[in-house]
């Protein structure tokens, strides 16, 4: 097979000798190209010309937001998605069941390719931009801000950033009092009250080291959407759903927190601007969100032990 792999080299887990080791391991049974990228939107062009010269399997080698950028060039080609964890968190891959260290996940990617593990896969799309595994929108997004003003320290810092970022915006970064947008779901119902909302593609919604947050099994890669929905900033509700999540048990609706499932569309929207986030890339401030959920959207590379 011809193979391309888009490689972020600022993104955390990416050194100069694991970039040699990955290419070494694939290169035995594939031709093997490299391509570094240098700004964002950068991954995004090399994939659209790589599916456009007829190459097999592209591999994103870098964080979630690589892979994001990678998955948007890859859409309705018949050329593949694969990947590689290079970044702080890697949601998505460790999600498919690839280990978070990309030289033994480019070993697990050698036999999947060589099985030919190789499936369609849905994916959301919010405002013409796809993504694989979730869109945060309002606290969650304000949190990828403050993260994103910090980037110098995101390699070094990870986790223990997010969690500063987190506090710090819930007490002086976010609006706790007066609700952020609407939702208007598919049965012609309202949200009125959304002070954060995350719509899954896949779970778990992040992890904390090796602990995932799974909020919803529902999420998943042959199902269409879930949005979650805060109704309140209380610490207790947030705290307490997110301790559930942690042991694995999910969301339930309730009055404070709403869980939807199966959602094939979602608008959400307000007369003022509130901010997003697309698997982790911060994308500003908008009115108003349109999603839908695009089945067999990509070709994806699935090891053998998630396919």
């Amino acid at each position: 097979m011809r193979l391309l792999i888009i490689v972020n080299s600022f993104a955390s887990s990416v050194t100069a000798r694991n970039k040699v080791l990955i290419r070494q391991a694939l290169r035995r049974d594939h031709d093997v190209a490299i391509v570094e990228t240098n700004r964002r939107g950068h991954a995004t062009r090399f994939a659209q010309d790589a599916a456009a010269r007829g190459m097999d399997v592209v591999v994103a080698l870098g964080g979630d937001g690589t892979l994001n950028e990678v998955a948007n060039g890859l859409v309705g080609s018949a050329t593949a998605l694969a990947v590689l964890p290079g970044g702080s968190t890697n949601v998505f891959a460790r999600t498919i069941a690839l280990p978070n260290d990309p030289v033994p996940a480019a070993q697990m990617l050698g036999r999947a390719l060589a099985a030919g593990s190789i499936a369609p896969v849905g994916l959301g799309q919010v405002n013409g931009r796809y993504f694989t595994f979730h869109t945060g929108i309002g606290f969650d997004a304000a949190v990828v801000a403050s993260v994103e003003r910090r980037a110098s320290l995101k390699r070094w810092a990870g986790h223990p950033l997010f969690v500063w970022a987190a506090l710090s915006t819930w007490l002086r970064g976010y609006d706790r009092r007066h609700p952020h947008f609407r939702l208007h779901l598919p049965d012609g119902s309202e949200l009125a009250d959304g002070y954060f909302t995350i719509v899954l593609n896949t779970s778990p919604y992040t992890y904390l080291g090796d602990r995932a947050l799974d909020l919803s099994r529902a999420a998943t890669l042959e199902r269409p959407l879930v949005a979650i929905t805060f109704r309140t900033m209380r610490a207790t509700v947030i705290l307490g759903t997110l301790a559930r999540a942690l042991r694995g048990g999910g969301v339930e609706t309730g009055p404070l927190v709403d869980c939807r499932t199966d959602l094939s569309q979602l608008v959400v929207e307000h007369d003022t601007p509130f901010p997003y986030q697309v698997d982790g890339d911060h994308l500003g401030d908008t009115k108003r969100l349109q999603f839908r959920h695009v089945p067999a959207a990509v070709r994806l590379v699935l090891p053998a032990s998630s396919a």
